[in-house]
């Protein structure tokens, strides 16, 4: 297992979600010969070229066809083998979707597909490469797991469980080089388990990939204000830990907070928990809403879509004492 030290969170954020995702591939690789990982003439995209050096007999480039790389992993996967299929997030979740829902949730087989620039990250390139809807899309299909790690050290984190979980997962990269860094020591990580990063007997921010930090930060702001707001990392949004979400019923306000639209996303996972209690405290949902962000900076989409850290505090506050 890799050891979590600041040393290395500094670096993990400078090299980002992709980058550091092969990183982590890699390493694994080192230690063990039971995977395979497929691209889709995303090599150097996904962060995999010294993979792709160093193992090319365990690295397979499709090219530009998901549905294609999808069956593929399937066929490797039959014998019970660990497939990571990487490609970009819209590319792999929905052009993909039909072999995704057969190979991955109907037959179960043991494929880990990466969704590679999820959320908002690919900026300019605009809503075509946008991960808007792919973990909504992802959560109706029976039997997948869904994983969005918050910054680079969890990304290694996931990569590492990954190996040896059984099963199919969908991994959702938010967030690109400058990645914001959550965990600098080492921290216990368990698929389908929350970690409560910060405690708060007032409010509770509910948070999942690079929505972390922010939620963090807006806490900090909400505190200059009076309210103190505890924070959980959910990385794992399917199976949700919903243990972890119904003890917050106490606070005076859940609030979720994610890089993708929330419609039919961990919001909407939130309020399932929440629907059937009938003492329960208000949710407000923050996220992508339902439209189509104008393309730009990655820093313009997030203030587009109010998911800066001011704009998070404000809305929370607006909230509070509508």
């Amino acid at each position: 297992m890799t050891e979590i030290t600041k040393a290395k969170a500094k670096l993990w954020s400078r090299l980002g979600a992709r980058a550091t995702f092969g990183q982590a591939i890699l390493e694994c690789a080192k230690n063990r010969d039971d995977f395979y990982v497929l691209s889709a003439d995303l090599v150097q995209s996904s962060g995999l070229s010294r993979f792709r050096s160093e193992f090319p007999e365990r690295m397979i480039n499709i090219g530009i066809a998901e549905q294609n790389m999808i069956g593929v992993a399937a066929g490797l996967a039959k014998d019970g083998t660990n497939v990571f299929a990487t490609s970009f997030s819209p590319f792999v979740t929905m052009r993909a979707c039909e072999q995704v829902r057969m190979n991955m949730g109907y037959m179960q087989l043991n494929i880990k597909t990466v969704g590679l620039g999820s959320g908002l990250i690919m900026a300019q390139l605009g809503n075509s490469h946008f991960g808007l809807e792919d973990g909504s899309v992802m959560r109706t299909i029976p039997g997948i797991t869904i994983v969005n790690p918050a910054d680079g050290a969890e990304i290694v984190k996931s990569v590492e469980a990954l190996c040896d979980f059984k099963g199919p997962v969908y991994m959702r990269l938010t967030g690109g080089p400058g990645l914001p860094v959550v965990y600098e020591k080492e921290f216990d990580f368990q698929i389908g388990k929350a970690i409560q990063i910060r405690e708060g007997k007032d409010i509770a921010i509910v948070a999942a990939g690079t929505m972390v930090y922010y939620a963090l930060r807006a806490a900090e702001i909400l505190k200059e204000k009076g309210i103190d707001a505890a924070v959980m990392d959910m990385h794992t949004i399917k199976p949700l830990d919903t243990k972890a979400i119904k003890a917050l019923l106490d606070r005076k306000l859940i609030v979720s907070v994610e890089e993708a639209s929330i419609v039919g996303g961990l919001g909407s996972a939130v309020a399932e928990v929440l629907a059937p209690v009938s003492q329960k405290p208000p949710q407000l949902m923050l996220g992508i809403r339902d439209t189509f962000p104008h393309a730009g900076s990655y820093a313009y989409l997030l203030e587009q879509c109010r998911l800066t850290a001011e704009l998070i505090a404000e809305d929370i506050w607006t909230k509070l004492y509508e």
